[in-house]
């Protein structure tokens, strides 16, 4: 409960900071002379991002013990109430969610939880190749050298992914390290999730599709991010959205605050050293975390009136979490 407070402190004061430094009266003004045919263009795109999305993560199930595998239907609901969920807590603790709700569906949880995983590592991934492919060509980017400081920090996080997956020696070495921390909890999670994530070191084809298919996300998000713009009137060029908003995505799945309110708003000053006016950004900053609200909604309606991702009873009692 007091870290919920603290980042909802934290939301509300960054948000206060943010909205005081771009002059209220301008934001109403900029808001009020939104283009509403590119706002319509940026909801269509969050209808296509999020469709991929939840194909990328069935892709991802493909590593399940064939026998272990839900339903379409169930994986579908599962996903969008998830996304729901992640606006009312940090973005682990949404994957956790996921996770959780999968290995309801009689999946192990070292399964469903390795699944997401490498939808959270891939999609990482994706932001890096997108940001490294256009930086060259984002002449007079400010604070060029710092992104690319950025982009390599998180080309090595992705590189150590990599390693487990494809290494049995990498992998060794995680469970070596797990093994001497003193908790055998810690042990038993370590070796089931290596174990669970190597899987993935057979399925080259699914892979390859996944990553292309984040790869597309990050472009419907940049896209989005460009018709917002375009219906604010910023001066901006598309090279500049394909370097600033897959980082600013980043930027906002930190559990520093609730659904990225202020964080968002923060981040999203990268587009002022690049001339755009302060009230402006405010208000792009605030429509694209609504983009993010409006496609959750599908999954508050399955999680007010659904399931709630749970699965039919089977003898009496759900037996999702069986030990792995």
């Amino acid at each position: 409960m007091a870290g919920r407070i603290l980042r909802i402190a934290v939301a509300v004061g960054l948000t206060a900071v943010v909205l005081y430094l771009s002059n209220p009266s301008q934001i109403i003004a900029a808001a009020a002379r939104a283009d509403l045919r590119w706002l319509a263009a940026s909801v269509a795109l969050v209808l296509v991002d999020r469709s991929l999305m939840a194909m990328r993560w069935i892709d991802l199930l493909v590593a399940l013990a064939p026998e272990s595998r839900p339903p379409l239907g169930a994986v579908l609901r599962v996903f969008f109430t998830s996304s729901f969920v992640s606006n009312f807590v940090p973005s682990v603790a949404s994957d956790l969610y996921r996770a959780y709700a999968l290995s309801r569906h009689d999946v192990h949880l070292a399964e469903s939880t390795a699944s997401v995983l490498m939808d959270r590592a891939l999609g990482v991934l994706s932001v890096v190749l997108v940001v490294a492919v256009v930086l060259p060509f984002a002449d007079g980017l400010a604070a060029r050298r710092e992104l690319i400081g950025v982009v390599a920090a998180m080309f090595a996080v992705c590189a150590v992914a990599a390693a487990v997956i494809y290494s049995e020696r990498a992998a060794t070495l995680v469970r070596r390290t797990a093994a001497a921390i003193p908790l055998t909890v810690l042990h038993r999670v370590t070796g089931a999730l290596t174990d669970a994530v190597r899987r993935y070191a057979t399925h080259h084809g699914e892979m390859t599709r996944v990553l292309a298919m984040s790869i597309l996300v990050q472009v419907m998000r940049v896209l989005q991010g460009w018709c917002l713009g375009r219906s604010l009137g910023l001066d901006v060029p598309l090279q500049t959205y394909f370097v600033f908003i897959p980082i600013i995505v980043l930027i906002m799945q930190l559990p520093i605050t609730v659904n990225g309110l202020g964080t968002t708003q923060l981040a999203f000053k990268l587009f002022e050293l690049q001339g755009a006016a302060p009230a402006q950004v405010f208000v792009f900053s605030v429509l694209f975390l609504a983009l993010g609200l409006i496609g959750t909604l599908p999954g508050g309606l399955l999680y007010e009136f659904g399931d709630g991702g749970r699965p039919a009873a089977k003898d009496g009692a759900a037996r999702g979490m069986r030990p792995t």
